[in-house]
């Protein structure tokens, strides 16, 4: 790279008990993870069998024993159809607990989960299907079917022969831009690095945390940054398909925190309107404001303004990431920070700026740490292109101040 590159060191680590350490390529890593995702969560299944995993509303509720034989019994049924390891399975579901069976399921098989968002146009997800090479795809017996028919069953497998260093992985970014959705690679160091990562950032209890997650499950933000931290706390993850169904479910679920996105968050403020939850106390939004910026500075103010009433009790955090970051990065705590603050990096992660104005904390954002991807799936192009060493190349025009805190650039 011909431009100026300005590094900043890694400065805080987020509250995480799990040390740091550099490597010989320069990037952090932790000391103290487990061999693969399987086995973090298989020590979980152990520790609290009876503790309910997943609450559909509406639908199934499953304990840790539970889902851990379900999701393996599919699993086995995985293997009868020839699904092995390194091959791609496809996870093309709706939100609810049969979705997580369904993705544990292929992970257990050896298989590489690719989320598919549910919502994807057929074209779009069609692409998706054929860029990963898609092997099997558990969309519940078809769209014909309406995602219900039977998952595959067989004998309880489970594999767990994976490594670090190996693709666990793969999620996709955005169609929004001109080349359509790309192909992130997440390995396993990649997944158990955000892990830890959120669960320290974000001080997760190990005493029973009941989180409502409205991220999307298909998204590295619901998937990866919620989902998965949830379960390596032993705590519940409870999914309300319907929003209708939210206000209810945040007393009768006793719930005490929540996860969204931003646009998610506005658009349930009609159900919300009047309601007062005191034992909810963290609200995690994956991704910063700028989904409410066409809307105006007064919709992005009426969002946080309606949460803190309904919410009185709760801590309101904004992490920011790609999903070429595992999603995430940055961290903000909303109650302290201007709409352009983007938040300081934790865990793993840390920064660097490119561009002619680097040095005067002005530039490009780069990101490396434990979470950061080291490829895109089959398109070595794209990963030279964005991607100097270990940085991955965000795009995003950011400033940076003497403590670390990234302030989005405004537009020009």
């Amino acid at each position: 790279m011909s431009q100026l590159l300005v590094e900043y060191p890694h400065s805080r680590n987020g509250r995480c008990d799990n040390p740091l350490a550099r490597g010989a390529d320069g990037v952090l890593r932790y000391g103290n993870l487990t061999p693969a995702l399987t086995e973090l969560l298989d020590i979980q299944v152990h520790t609290h069998a009876a503790r309910e995993a997943v609450v559909e509303i509406g639908g199934p509720r499953l304990t840790y024993r539970e889902l851990w034989y379900s999701a393996s019994r599919i699993a086995g049924g995985l293997q009868e159809h020839g699904i092995g390891y390194g091959d791609r399975v496809a996870v093309r579901m709706p939100v609810g607990a049969r979705w997580v069976q369904a993705f544990l399921g292929a992970l257990l098989s050896g298989a590489v989960p690719v989320l598919v968002h549910d919502g994807l146009p057929d074209a779009v997800a069609d692409r998706v299907l054929r860029d990963a090479s898609t092997d099997f795809i558990l969309d519940g017996g078809g769209r014909a079917a309406g995602y219900r028919g039977p998952l595959p069953d067989g004998a309880a497998f489970i594999d767990d022969g994976a490594s670090l260093g190996e693709l666990a992985l793969l999620c996709y970014t955005s169609p929004g831009s001109e080349t359509g959705p790309r192909g992130v690679e997440l390995t396993n160091e990649n997944l158990l690095s955000a892990i830890c990562s959120m669960t320290g950032a974000l001080s997760l209890p190990g005493d029973g945390l009941r989180n409502l997650v409205l991220a999307p499950l298909a998204h590295a933000s619901g998937c990866v940054d919620q989902l998965l931290p949830t379960f390596a706390v032993g705590g519940t993850v409870v999914l309300a398909p319907d929003p209708a169904a939210v206000p209810e479910t945040l007393v009768a679920e006793r719930i005490d925190m929540v996860s969204a996105t931003p646009r998610i968050f506005a658009g349930l403020l009609p159900e919300l309107a009047g309601l007062r939850v005191e034992q909810v106390r963290q609200l995690c939004s994956a991704g910063h404001r700028a989904e409410l910026a066409a809307a105006g500075p007064a919709a992005v103010d009426s969002v946080s303004d309606t949460l803190r009433e309904v919410f009185p009790s709760a801590r309101q955090w904004s992490v920011w990431g790609a999903t070429e970051t595992s999603g995430i990065g940055l961290a903000r705590d909303d109650d302290s920070a201007a709409r352009d603050v983007l938040g300081f990096a934790f865990g793993g992660t840390e920064l660097a700026l490119c561009g002619p104005h680097a040095a005067t904390g002005h530039g490009e954002l780069l990101c490396r740490g434990p979470n950061v991807t080291r490829r895109y799936w089959n398109d070595p192009q794209t990963t030279e292109s964005n991607f100097t060493g270990a940085w991955f190349r965000t795009g995003n025009q950011v400033s940076i101040d003497g403590n670390g805190l990234v302030r989005q650039a405004p537009a020009t």
